[in-house]
């Protein structure tokens, strides 16, 4: 009995296979130009940036257009989280994990707005204003100067103050 229920599923299984084979007939191939407008990220050391170019007054026209009413008026929080704040803090017992105190690269700040900034328009921002928005929250945080302007050439040479609070993974190919 145990021979021919083994035989009899082996059987079902054999028969089936040619079914999922062939895979679910779902999606298409994708061309070069279609994924480029998804091959967006922006490494640490730069590669991947926009042309484009931002300053800090201009970033704090878009931020207060665009960003205030989720992290506050200067950054502080609110309905999203604090991006300014919490320099010192990581050693302690509540440490705050802001832009300024935790991040350890500015291209990272840069990828994020451009992939996921603003909340309720993610991608809408031009890589100017993304520039000029990373530029403004690097000042809050005492990182660049007001009168900064950053591009692709500049952004990764931003020296964040934790850089240095990260290990590095060893292994070829990873970041």
């Amino acid at each position: 009995m145990r021979s021919l229920l083994a035989t009899s599923a082996l059987a079902c299984c054999l028969i089936a296979m040619p079914a999922f084979g062939a895979g679910f007939g779902l999606g298409q191939p994708i061309d070069r130009a279609a994924l480029s407008a998804w091959d967006i990220d922006v490494a640490p050391d730069g590669s991947g940036l926009p042309p484009g170019a931002g300053t800090v007054a201009r970033g704090g026209h878009v931020f207060a257009d665009k960003c205030a009413m989720c992290h506050g008026a200067h950054g502080e929080g609110g309905v999203g989280d604090p991006l300014v704040g919490g320099i010192g803090s990581l050693a302690g017992t509540k440490p705050k994990k802001t832009v300024g105190s935790y991040w350890p690269y500015a291209t990272t700040l840069f990828d994020y707005i451009r992939r996921a900034m603003p909340y309720n328009a993610p991608q809408s921002l031009s890589a100017d204003d993304v520039y000029a928005v990373t530029a403004y929250v690097l000042h809050l945080n005492g990182i660049v100067p007001d009168d900064a302007r950053l591009d692709a050439r500049t952004l990764p040479r931003v020296q964040m103050p934790n850089r240095a609070g990260f290990v590095p993974d060893p292994r070829p190919g990873k970041l």
